[in-house]
Formats: structure tokens, sequence, C-alpha cells
């Protein structure tokens, strides 16, 4: 993996709403004395959904503070796990592309072919209007569903090149689709519906 790096352009600092600050000394309290640093990730996370989708130095001295911790473990965690970026991503929408075996065997490269042609040529770098950015990242967990992507919190499954890029249509209109599968089926349930224990009265 290559090295993850905080972006050479910081905000000068970081602070969390009031909301967002009630809900992590909540989160803060669910854990036993001596335990608090076990909280980093969530309130990492919640930092990182606050400022515009990316997580920036400020908040991670800031999340290091709260804790207790030195500030070289939050950066460790923050630069170990892909989850946390690093750099601004795109205002509408930052696609990660699962690139693992089985999205690749049912077309991932398809799918980052158009990430390469409607986003910009590179992972990690914003399209012209600052409203997109995209990574290809290993399996995120929807395998029966290949190919699929995430965006932001959300996953789309059962894609095809042209569904994809109707769905970065749809995200540049501010109208994102319902995620989960985008061919109709129902989670994983087999394409076409079910084809084994149809009669429910004698199951």
């Amino acid at each position: 993996m290559a090295a993850r790096r905080l972006d050479p352009n910081q905000p000068a600092a970081f602070a969390f709403t009031p909301e967002n600050l009630a809900w992590a000394k909540t989160t803060i309290s669910n854990y036993p004395e001596g335990k608090q640093a076990s909280a980093v990730i969530p309130l990492l996370w919640r930092a990182q959904e606050q400022h515009q989708n990316w997580l920036p130095e400020p908040a991670i001295r800031l999340v290091a503070d709260m804790l207790g911790m030195a500030y070289i473990r939050v950066y460790e965690i923050a630069t170990f796990y892909t989850m946390f970026q690093l750099s601004p991503v795109g205002k509408k929408a930052h696609v990660q592309v699962c690139h693992t075996t089985p999205c690749m065997l049912r077309g991932s490269d398809a799918l980052k072919e158009v990430c390469e042609r409607v986003i910009h040529h590179d992972p990690h770098h914003l399209s012209a209007d600052g409203d997109f950015s995209w990574e290809p990242v290993e399996c995120l967990g929807s395998c029966a569903n290949a190919p699929m992507v995430q965006i932001f919190s959300d996953t789309y499954e059962d894609l095809t090149p042209e569904s994809f890029e109707k769905l970065l249509e749809a995200f540049k209109r501010g109208t994102p689709p319902k995620p989960g599968p985008q061919t109709g089926r129902q989670a994983s349930c087999p394409a076409g519906g079910p084809t084994t224990l149809k009669d429910f009265a004698k199951a």
C-alpha cells in the first residue's frame, strides 16, 4: 500500500459543531474508564463527515486531545485506514470502486474506465468542477452483487458501465438514486427472483 500523507493545504482550525460535540461526548462515555481511546475511529469518522468528507490535520489533533492520546497515535490510525480521506474529495460524490476479485471478474475495470473518462484520468484527483473524485479500493463486502461502488456511506450494486454513468449523472443533478442493487433485485436474491421454496405455505 502506498504511503498516505496529509494534504499540504490545511485549515487553520477544526471544531465540532455543538450537535457533533454532544454526540462525541456521549460516544466517549460509552467506553469504560481508561478505554476511551477506543472511540477514536467513530470520532474521526464524524469529523470527516462534518468536514466535507475529508479529514484535516486539526481534526486529528482535536480528537487526540479529547481522548488523551498522543497526536502520533491518532495520525497513525488516520493514515492506516483508507476509509479516512486525507485530501479534499468531490463535493457531490467520492466514488470508491471495488476491484477485488469478484468485482473484477464481473466488470469493475469497465467502471474504473467510466471514472477515468467522466471524473479524472487518475484516482484521488478532483473533477474539473470539484464535484467528483474517485479511487479503487479493496473488498467493500457486497460480493454477491458485484460489481459495485461505494459513494460516501452508501453502496450501489449490480452495476454496468451504462447504469454507473447514469448514477453519476443523477449525483450531478443532486438526485442520487436509492442505494443498493441497481437492477431491481432485492438485496442479493437470485437475479430474476427465487428459484426454490416458492410455495411458502408448505415451507
